[in-house]
């Protein structure tokens, strides 16, 4: 039997707001994750969120491919600067968790695709910048943050010829589903820009040289089961991660 390649996915932190444990702490991810990667043959291995670098190498050392999920905004701090009136909620915990992962992950060379928070983890970690809210962005900007059932596509985005993302989707234009209020700014070093919405919002970033490290600001995991197209990510992932 052909081996499976083991999908690491990162978590993230669930506090309860009511019922009957309010305030109760959950490690999460949400399950369009999990059936992404079964459905595209890998074998999803939840890493639970922690600041045990002991316990994370561990959990690095099982997986061959690793996926960063979405969640909380960034912190600013992480890339120099204060907090603005429209950020959102953060979890410093987290930024330290999933920086170490990403950081460790590269450094085995094992496949990473970033999602939504995770092309900004990615961003941040390598010394790029992010605008803390859309409306920091000049000039027109269409919503980002989409009113419609998670499976729905709402607005375009145009993939860079010849770009491994383009590659990988074979197409140089398609509709995404939208759920963020925070973008990239400055692009990290030995990165380019692989997608952009018609409003000039990056929507992707890969890393120039590494065999695949690839970043979205949609959710494909959301259309996965409905869009050939965004499965098409994690089968890609899945390969390269099984090779």
């Amino acid at each position: 039997m052909k081996k499976r390649a083991v999908i690491g996915i990162s978590t993230g932190l669930l506090v309860d707001s009511g019922g009957i444990f309010p305030g109760y702490h959950r490690i999460y991810v949400n399950r369009d994750y999990v059936d992404s990667v079964l459905a595209s043959g890998g074998v999803p291995l939840m890493l639970p969120m922690s600041d045990d670098q002991e316990a994370l190498e561990k959990a690095l050392s099982l997986i061959d491919g690793l996926i960063l999920s979405g969640g909380h905004d960034v912190s600013p701090i992480n890339y120099g600067e204060e907090p603005h009136q429209k950020l959102g909620e953060i979890c410093p915990e987290r930024d330290r968790y999933d920086y170490f992962l990403y950081r460790k992950a590269k450094e085995r060379g094992i496949p990473i695709l970033g999602i939504c928070r995770g092309i900004q983890v990615i961003n941040t970690c390598e010394g790029g910048t992010l605008y803390q809210d859309l409306s920091e962005k000049s000039g027109d900007v269409y919503k980002h943050m989409q009113g419609h059932s998670p499976k729905t596509a709402t607005h375009s985005v145009g993939i860079a010829k010849d770009s491994r993302l383009q590659k990988i989707l074979g197409k140089e234009e398609l509709r995404v589903n939208s759920f963020h209020h925070q973008i990239l700014k400055d692009i990290a070093a030995d990165f380019d820009v692989s997608a952009r919405a018609k409003d000039g919002v990056v929507e992707a970033i890969e890393h120039r040289s590494a065999d695949f490290i690839i970043g979205v600001q949609w959710h494909p995991e959301m259309r996965s089961m409905v869009d050939p197209d965004m499965k098409k990510l994690f089968q890609a992932l899945v390969t390269e991660a099984g090779r």
